[in-house]
């Protein structure tokens, strides 16, 4: 059975969700942006009409999202009470508390998503690291425990872009992850990835460390601004490899993007190399390859504007591509993230798909940033 102190403590953060989020001020705005879509030209700009429509339900699901909190925080209270006159029993009160308490945490959790690139859909892209068919394999491990997380929570998933390894596993995946809050959740998942086991390559069984890197970047919309430079493009075209039928190898549908990337304010140059082999239409494939540069070009000037954080984040541990963000060492039954220091010894849940943990632990620790 809960104690009063339980009770008051459930009580206090309903209370502290409530002045953190403005929920008052909210109700204003949604009421003034609902407003806003009955006038009878509201449809004639259907971007922007659409751009509203995105602002009016966001509102409405923070004010939905507390609203239920408060239903389930006042239920709370009054079968605690209830229990008193044994009108309820001691599992009914418990229950509604872990139910209480649950969506209390997913709203927090939730709350630390604030940046506008958040709530988008993510581009995951896995590379294998150096040593051959361990690091593939390891590779592949990793894209179906992402595969395996975007079902658990509902996402959809599409493989834009696959190229098998040489004996076993692959060299290379990209995601698209598609889902309400998808970047803001894997954002976490930003770095390398380190495996420590008995490797079946290996005839001797000897102990192995693998690597394979993990890049995440918000998928943009045609809402989003971004500037591309049509002359720094050039296109080739490839026959896609594996199953598929007659029409994979007859067909140049797999499509290679190049651009000619020149950073704005460093003015250094890179090549950008997208490669998609999505569907077998080569126009299609063009287009997504499009949509995933436009997404890269998006998350570099995210990451210039983050730039300006670096002070506040120079006491902390950096979160960034080339640090080793996680081990994962089957033998030991330890998946440890560097990062946060949470831990567990549930390897084949992990490897399942559960890493919501892990992203929770990073989100309360550096979300608020």
């Amino acid at each position: 059975m809960i104690t009063i102190e339980q009770l008051k403590e459930v009580k206090e953060r309903t209370e502290q969700l409530n002045r953190y989020l403005d929920i008052p001020a909210k109700k204003i705005q949604w009421e003034e942006e609902q407003l806003r879509t009955q006038d009878p030209s509201f449809w004639d700009d259907q971007k922007r009409a659409e751009a509203q429509m995105k602002l009016v339900k966001g509102l409405e699901k923070w004010i939905n999202g507390y609203n239920e909190i408060k239903t389930l925080c006042d239920e709370l209270e009054t079968a605690f009470e209830f229990y008193k006159e044994e009108l309820v029993t001691e599992e009914e009160v418990d229950e509604l508390y872990a139910r209480t308490k649950t969506s209390i945490e997913d709203l927090e959790l939730k709350n630390m998503l604030r940046r506008e690139e958040d709530p988008m859909d993510a581009v995951l892209k896995i590379n294998s690291g150096a040593g051959g068919t361990e690091a593939q394999d390891w590779a592949q491990m990793l894209m179906r425990m992402y595969m395996r997380y975007a079902e658990e929570n509902g996402y959809k998933c599409v493989v834009s872009n696959l190229q098998d390894g040489d004996d076993a596993g692959i060299k290379t995946c990209t995601l698209e992850i598609q889902g309400e809050f998808a970047y803001g959740y894997l954002k976490s998942e930003n770095g390398v990835h380190r495996l420590v086991r008995v490797s079946p390559y290996n005839a001797q069984g000897k102990r192995m460390t693998s690597f394979a890197s993990v890049f995440v970047t918000p998928l943009v919309d045609d809402t989003i601004e971004v500037n591309i430079e049509t002359a720094r493009i050039s296109w080739d075209t490839f026959r896609s490899s594996g199953a598929g039928g007659q029409n994979v190898n007859k067909v140049e549908s797999g499509v290679r993007l190049r651009y000619q990337y020149k950073d704005p304010y460093t003015g250094e140059e890179e090549e950008i190399l997208i490669e998609n082999t999505e569907t077998r239409d080569q126009p299609k494939n063009k287009e997504n390859a499009l949509r995933i540069l436009r997404s890269m070009l998006y998350d570099k000037e995210l990451k210039h504007r983050m730039e300006e954080q670096a002070k506040v984040e120079a006491g902390k541990k950096k979160i960034e591509w080339g640090s080793q963000i996680r081990s994962y060492v089957f033998d030991d039954r330890r998946v440890k993230d560097h990062r946060t220091n949470y831990q567990t010894s549930d390897v084949s849940g992990v490897m399942d798909g559960k890493i919501d943990a892990f992203i929770k632990a990073y989100l309360m620790e550096f979300g608020g940033e």
